[in-house]
């Protein structure tokens, strides 16, 4: 929606490029439900109404304020866009838009009526002939009452949306950079603030609810503004969508996201009472709790605490009933709970993505929720379906039984790390690590059909194989697979990555690793050895497969690490070389034990 009382002209959307007029409808159906906020032109630099008098570049419009858009706020009707049309704006110096912010969800077709209901209103006050006093009152008080219901905070009984969806074609040849804020009203908050890069062409900005939340209370009044950042006089954008919705949960392909950490809370979710209230001698263990928490352990899914109470005393009250020993990392304090969430994430390494949190509290349950969507919530009167939910059936082998004591390994590595200072080089190196590799065979199967459904950051194919495409696998003759394990003076850390290389060209199809060997050069000793063996035996240069995401991205600096070049990007997969005749870099911290594996090429 926007200001239709002193804006009415019109454009065809015959100069826009058919493939970016797709591209706006291509959300349609998907975009369950939506806000109708009130945008408008401002200026970054108002002091109004002072500035009508003393600004050069005050241009009065028909209401008598001021004109920031050149040719103010310009209707290109799109019947394939989600809401019918687009806003064309010719930015001058210091213009940009604002709208009351609010999360009023509406179905899109109410959306729609409710846009062609504005659109009808203010044409009708923009075209039927009257005095310009009368003129300016009545669009005046149109605008008023919009803004007016537009700042009203919304139910808290409603569901928010998902995000703010951002919708914009860039004609210009150039990249546009526009600030996105998010201010309340009426906190003395710092504002959201988000930087939007707009490339030439079409682009589609989503910024997640749960970034929002962390600066304001969306159900209270806020303001809403974009901002071009140093744009030339007449730079033009055309908008789509610039609003909070919620969107259909596309059908995904992938299988349920197995568990790798449940995190319980304390009072009145593990044990009956409230700690800090009713003291310890009153605290009664929750039934079937304990058998719970040993069938998780034993299953191979970690778990840890996250609680509002007293360090030492909830510490003490786990120990009194026996359970400390399957806890790691424990998050115990008065901070907000989803803090505690993201210090376990980053303490095991994993994602956010494989957590479960169990809380008696609703409010809890959301705020977690509302931070980090990702991670899947269950009040704590559910728990006794936890152990049913698809997310904690796990493939169960001696390792998984094992994981738990190897974090605890983890943790000892990392203390002694902090002796070493910022010699991270020589700490690896006192770590002793072995790195061995074998074939994939029936003995190891079960371990790497583990590995592909649980590994994530360290994936660089995104690949993840049944347990009878493995076994297909291990028939075809030309396709070597490669299955390590590590260990180091610490102790085992079980088996930790797989490779399949199609010696034919050759060419590593697939490559993961556990993220428990992050950071300590066993990709890189490994893509070392690997490369050095086939150039050797085969003479070719040796190629690789790369399917990039923000999850391996970081993890995937370990092929321009040993020298691998890129030759080409086809359907997401990067084609990675290393060239026959190119030297490789053993930096001597990982000592390689292998088993001699033939490098069939039928």
């Amino acid at each position: 929606m926007y200001e239709t009382e002193v804006n009415n002209r019109t454009e065809p959307s015959s100069k826009i490029p058919a493939d970016v007029i797709k591209e706006f409808g291509k959300l349609a159906g998907v975009v369950q439900t939506r806000t109708t906020l009130a945008w408008s032109e401002h200026c970054t630099e108002c002091v109004w109404p002072v500035c009508y008098s003393t600004c050069d570049l005050y241009s009065p419009r028909e209401d008598g304020k001021c004109r920031r858009f050149i040719d103010g706020m310009v209707r290109v009707d799109c019947s394939e866009a989600i809401n019918s049309y687009l806003l064309k704006i010719r930015f001058k110096r210091w213009g940009k838009l604002w709208s009351p912010g609010n999360v009023r969800l509406h179905s899109t077709g109410q959306a729609e009526k409710i846009e062609r209901r504005d659109h009808q209103i203010g044409s009708m006050l923009y075209q039927l002939p009257m005095p310009a006093g009368l003129r300016k009152a009545l669009t005046n008080k149109r605008y008023g009452h919009k803004k007016k219901s537009a700042s009203r905070p919304t139910n808290g009984d409603d569901g928010l949306p998902t995000s703010f969806l951002l919708e914009c074609y860039n004609p210009q040849l150039h990249s546009i950079r526009i600030s996105l804020t998010m201010r309340s009203v009426s906190e003395s908050r710092l504002p959201f603030q988000e930087l939007i890069a707009l490339a030439p062409g079409f682009n589609r900005a989503r910024i997640p609810i749960s970034n929002v939340v962390r600066f304001l209370n969306p159900r209270m009044p806020f303001n809403i503004e974009l901002t071009p950042n140093d744009v030339l006089e007449g730079t033009t954008l055309y908008f789509g969508l610039m609003e909070f919705v919620q969107e259909i949960e596309q059908q995904s392909t992938e299988k349920t996201k197995l568990a790798k950490c449940v995190i319980w809370d304390l009072d009145n979710t593990l044990w009956d009472g409230v700690l800090v209230e009713d003291g310890l001698d009153n605290l009664k263990l929750k039934p079937n709790v304990a058998d719970t928490i040993r069938e998780l352990d034993a299953r191979g899914i970690l778990q840890s605490v996250v609680s509002k109470n007293n360090y030492e005393e909830a510490i003490q009250a786990i120990k009194h009933f026996e359970l400390d020993e399957y806890f790691l990392f424990p998050q115990i304090s008065w901070r907000p709970k989803s803090e505690g969430i993201e210090a376990i994430a980053r303490q095991l390494n994993i994602g956010k993505d494989t957590l479960i949190f169990l809380d008696d509290s609703q409010f809890e349950l959301e705020q977690v929720k509302a931070i980090y969507p990702e991670v899947r919530v269950v009040n704590a009167l559910e728990m006794h379906t936890l152990l049913k939910m698809k997310e904690c059936q796990v493939s169960v082998t001696t390792e998984s039984k094992n994981r738990r004591n190897m974090y605890k390994t983890e943790a000892e590595r990392r203390n002694i790390e902090e002796d070493f200072g910022n010699d991270y080089m020589a700490f690896l190196r006192h770590c002793e690590i072995r790195l061995s590799i074998q074939h994939m065979t029936q003995e190891n199967i079960d371990r790497v059909h583990e590995l592909t459904q649980r590994t994530n950051q360290m994936n660089f194919s995104g690949q993840r194989y049944d347990r009878e495409v493995l076994i297909d696998i291990l028939a075809k003759p030309y396709l070597n697979t490669y299955v390590l394990s590590c260990e180091d003076r610490f102790g085992s850390y079980g088996i930790v990555g797989f490779s399949i290389v199609d010696s034919r060209e050759p060419r590593m199809t697939d490559l993961m690793f556990s993220c428990r060997i992050q950071s300590k050069r066993v990709e890189h000793a490994f893509l070392n050895y690997i490369i050095g063996n086939y150039i050797q035996e085969l003479g070719k240069d040796f190629f690789a497969n790369y399917r990039k995401t923000s999850r391996n991205a970081p993890s995937g600096k370990v092929f321009p690490d040993i020298g691998m070049d890129e030759v080409e990007v086809s359907d997401g997969v990067t084609s990675l070389v290393f060239r026959k005749n190119k030297e490789l870099r053993d930096d001597g911290v990982i000592t390689i034990i292998a088993e001699a594996i033939p490098l069939a090429t039928n």
